[in-house]
């Protein structure tokens, strides 16, 4: 029996770096409805609510014996797994890296569905890269926008460090 493929479409979005933020991603299989994801945060990183869109995405999966294909216009989260670079991170426990808390999050859900990642090119009128930018970016500019907070542990923790 062939493995069912679902597409992971996603993409992050943050007015100001850091500034309020959000992500959005689409997962798309043959004979199911298309599902959309969007969240946003007052304050937070473009790569944050990059690498939050997979992670999100992935979680919402109710079944893993299923092939997931991520495409992103990330290069950061791309690279990051199909390089290998994260597994390194993880071998020295993120020393020096930035967004440990989702990287470790992303790492408890991976082997659960061993995601193949595609890098698109993002703002080239990819349909579903088009839609999770205005999911992305939508969810940004709501009102009252909870706090990311991963990105205020980390940000207090290095501010800490430094006094």
């Amino acid at each position: 029996m062939e493995k069912l493929t679902v597409n992971i479409f996603t993409d992050g979005a943050c007015r100001g770096n850091p500034g309020p933020g959000g992500y959005g991603a689409i997962l798309e299989s043959p004979g199911y409805p298309a599902k959309e994801l969007s969240a946003g945060f007052s304050r937070t990183t473009n790569n944050r609510m990059e690498l939050l869109a997979v992670i999100e995405a992935l979680k919402s999966l109710k079944r893993f014996d299923v092939e997931a294909i991520v495409f992103s216009d990330s290069k950061y989260v791309v690279d990051a797994v199909n390089k290998g670079w994260v597994f390194a991170w993880q071998k020295k426990n993120f020393k020096d890296k930035k967004n440990p808390d989702l990287w470790r999050e992303f790492l408890a859900i991976y082997p659960k569905t061993k995601p193949k990642f595609v890098w698109i090119k993002g703002h080239n009128e990819h349909p579903q890269n088009e839609r999770c930018d205005k999911l992305a970016v939508a969810a940004a500019l709501k009102e009252n926008l909870p706090p990311d907070l991963g990105f205020e542990v980390l940000k207090n923790t290095v501010k800490d460090a430094l006094f």
